[in-house]
């Protein structure tokens, strides 16, 4: 059986198995190699075929002993198939998967300034699909180029900015690679990175009101392509939304919010069972972390060293892929807090009768009283939430919330 990959110096941000496993079903996994390490992998690996990403997607060009004519011209190779003979054939699939992440956008940058941010293999595809559709000028920054950013003020008409650089992508989250304030001509912003959902690049472009695109959609369109050219096959494009909407609905956190007692653990406990997705109770975690229940933290350090380490231990657990989060009651209170959970989740409010809410074991409901608590934080739930269900029963509620997220 043949067998196929990805490799990469660090992957454990990859969509990729899932997504090549989504398209045509053949054995993809992921090859993290070190750079030493690469002139002996791409020499013995019993792969039929492979992508390339960061840091070698130059780096591969050598042992090509063919290379495709854009992947050539480009200078850039993400896709290499092994030849009958045992050579290598290098191929550049990005150039299809930007191209398709660029006719998606719906903006045409025929005429218009576009900052490409970054230098590297990714970078060159960007410019070369971009200077085709008469994107003029094109601007390339780097660290240490002629237009860098240092000097970037004096490109701060950009109508359109792209960035290739692995600034804000997982682990490394919540980092952006400019001030987007800054540009006020800016009418679409493209992040090729696709881990987190948002980058904080892509919540800068939200808060400011500028179309902004994830490279979700890039990714599986050049995984198609490379797949076509694997097997010789052409799939139909119509493939390439459905399964980055699959993707996005199994990678990204559901996380649920709501009124201390009504029910976020257990229901989110339930969808875990269900979906097989890993489960975090922030409260949980806080005490694990802590060594106290929450109810000791807050009589012997007060509620501001609590919200602290909530938003500390949240920033942790809100970066992964595919969690159940159930957080605490309050987590609303703190603005920082919205950000952690937008960028990779959806937001669900678990509502329930204030009646029926428990009141034991919760500092805050018992010095404050239930309804008042309600009235501070209930414009907060309606606002950070995607949608929300009432608590009837745990396991009816965790399935229509799997249900309303199978149709977003």
């Amino acid at each position: 059986m043949k067998k196929y990959g990805l490799i990469g110096e660090k992957l454990g941000h990859s969509f990729s198995p899932q997504i090549h496993e989504m398209l045509y079903g053949y054995d993809y996994r992921l090859y993290e190699v070190p750079r030493n390490g690469l002139p002996d992998f791409l020499k013995n690996t019993g792969l039929s075929g492979f992508n390339v990403t960061i840091p070698y997607k130059q780096d591969v060009i050598p042992f090509c002993g063919t290379l495709a004519p854009n992947a050539e011209e480009i200078g850039s190779v993400n896709t290499v198939i092994r030849e009958s003979d045992g050579s290598l054939s290098g191929y550049n699939t990005d150039y299809f998967g930007f191209e398709y992440m660029l006719k998606k956008s719906g903006f045409s940058v025929s005429g218009k300034k576009v900052l490409v941010l970054g230098s590297g293999g990714a970078s060159k595809t960007v410019v070369a699909v971009l200077k085709n559709h008469g994107a003029s000028p094109v601007v390339i920054i780097s660290r240490n180029g002629e237009d860098n950013y240092e000097n970037i003020s004096r490109h701060f008409d950009a109508e359109a900015i792209v960035n290739t650089t692995p600034v804000g992508m997982y682990p490394d989250t919540g980092r952006a690679p400019v001030n987007l304030k800054d540009f006020k001509c800016c009418r679409l912003v493209l992040d090729l990175i696709y881990n987190p959902h948002r980058t904080e690049f892509l919540l800068e472009a939200e808060d400011l009101g500028i179309p902004a695109y994830n490279g979700l959609t890039m990714l599986v369109a050049q995984a198609k392509k490379a797949g076509d050219l694997f097997t010789s096959s052409n799939l139909d494009e119509d493939i390439i939304e459905k399964t980055a909407a699959l993707i996005s609905a199994q990678t990204r956190n559901i996380a649920l919010i709501g009124m201390p007692g009504s029910g976020k653990t257990t229901v989110g406990r339930k969808i875990s069972e269900i979906t097989g997705r890993e489960f975090a109770d922030l409260d949980e975690e806080i005490e694990k972390a802590l060594g106290r229940t929450i109810p000791e933290v807050i009589a012997e350090e007060g509620v501001p060293y609590f919200r602290a380490a909530e938003t500390r231990i949240l920033r942790e657990i809100s970066k992964k892929s595919g969690m159940v989060i159930a957080t605490g009651g309050g987590v609303v209170t703190i603005p920082e807090n919205r950000r952690l959970l937008k960028q990779n989740s959806f937001t669900v409010l678990i509502e329930r009768p204030l009646s029926e809410l428990e009141s034991d074991g919760r500092p805050l409901s018992q010095s404050k009283g239930v309804e008042t608590l309600y009235k501070e934080r209930k414009q907060l739930y309606l606002d950070w939430s995607d949608f929300k269900v009432n608590n009837t029963a745990p396991e009816s509620t965790a399935k229509e919330i799997i249900e309303t997220i199978s149709k977003l």
